[in-house]
């Protein structure tokens, strides 16, 4: 069976340098906000080419603080609107309401699986305060053209960077420096993934950064001195110094898997399977390959009986979950399509061309 992600095998190529920052750690007797979360909060930041880099929990927690900061700021205030793409992962827009803030939904391009900025315009009313644009499946949002969206409107531009580690704009800026805000989500299986739960945010805004740095631990300004109204949602430590190991293989690991969706794009030739946009740039690094098949219980069903093993990302549109019935009443046909027909096929820095062959030919002879 060809593995949809294999874990192991990604992880097991830093197996000594894990267990070396391990020892590391448990010699340093220093296991809460130590130098293992300073030292990847400045290279992260470094590689992001922005001045401030905030280590957290996970990546729902970054959107989350992200918008409570700039509450506390006085930015953003209970009951403001923000616009977030409606083809999205659900954590996006739980974030907003966790705030205390509304999600505008926005239809995607349903070629790019991302939300454009012509379309954006058309939601933007005097409620309207933020902007969340998610880099869905690896692939920036046009970014430039939601930039200007966000200057003529006096918007706040967030990047939900949670699947777009590495991603390169045509301006050479990556993922994370081209909003005022950006999260991060390094989720075990993401391209730069923890070996649990993480996450930071990456801004180049010193006031929000020093905010967030007080919210993510309790509020405090210095010890047992807290200013704000803050929570627990800071970085482990451990998991900071795998991901300072992770982060030194990042670009190539993306270099493979565009090596590997080139062949998924130049050789899956069967016009029964949708293949997604991608004009060979850096600004895709693919963390997910989403293809659409209209008859896709068949078709996932033959993948497996051909050893090809695949996932569905998502196979409910988020309005149409039940824990969002306030939006029940909602019709997005594009975003309900793309739910309906989307498949992810196996996608990996350590997949071999044998198997990415073998997904290929199997493909073309559904």
């Amino acid at each position: 069976m060809i593995k949809f992600l294999d874990l192991h095998k990604i992880n097991a190529r830093f197996e000594a340098e894990f267990k070396e920052q391990f020892k590391l750690f448990l010699d340093s007797g220093h296991y809460i906000l130590g130098k293992g979360v300073s030292s990847f909060e400045s290279n992260y930041a470094t590689y992001c080419g922005v001045r401030h880099c905030i280590g957290v929990s996970n990546g729902f927690d970054a959107l989350v603080l992200i918008l409570k900061g700039y509450v506390q700021l006085g930015k953003l205030k209970k009951g403001d609107e923000v616009i977030v793409p409606a083809n999205t992962f659900i954590a996006s827009i739980l974030a907003i309401m966790e705030a205390g803030l509304n999600p505008v939904f926005v239809e995607p391009n349903i070629d790019t699986f991302n939300m454009e900025a012509t379309e954006v315009g058309k939601h933007v009313t005097h409620k309207t305060k933020a902007i969340m644009a998610v880099h869905l499946y690896g692939q920036l949002s046009e970014m430039n053209a939601l930039e200007e969206v966000a200057k003529k409107y006096d918007l706040l531009l967030i990047e939900d960077a949670a699947q777009a580690h590495g991603a390169i704009s045509e301006n050479g800026k990556r993922a994370g420096n081209l909003g005022d805000v950006a999260a991060f989500s390094f989720y075990p299986a993401k391209n730069l993934g923890a070996l649990g739960d993480g996450g930071a945010i990456t801004t180049n805004d010193e006031e929000l950064a020093k905010t967030l740095r007080q919210l993510r631990n309790y509020g405090t300004i210095s010890k047992y001195e807290n200013a704000r109204l803050g929570s627990n949602n800071r970085l482990d430590e451990i998991q900071a110094l795998f991901l300072n190991v992770k982060l030194q293989k990042l670009d190539e690991d993306n270099k493979r898997r565009q090596e590997v969706a080139k062949r998924y794009i130049r050789e899956i030739d069967n016009a029964k399977v949708k293949l997604p946009c991608y004009v060979i740039s850096k600004n895709h690094v693919f963390h997910l390959f989403v293809v659409m098949v209209e008859n896709r219980r068949t078709f996932v069903q033959y993948l497996k009986e051909n050893g090809v093993e695949t996932l569905i990302h998502y196979p409910i549109a988020p309005h149409q979950q039940k824990a969002l019935e306030l939006f029940k009443g909602l019709r997005l046909p594009i975003t309900e399509q793309i739910h309906e027909t989307c498949v992810s096929l196996p996608m990996s820095p350590v997949m071999d061309d044998v198997d990415v062959t073998r997904v290929i030919n199997v493909i073309n002879d559904f």
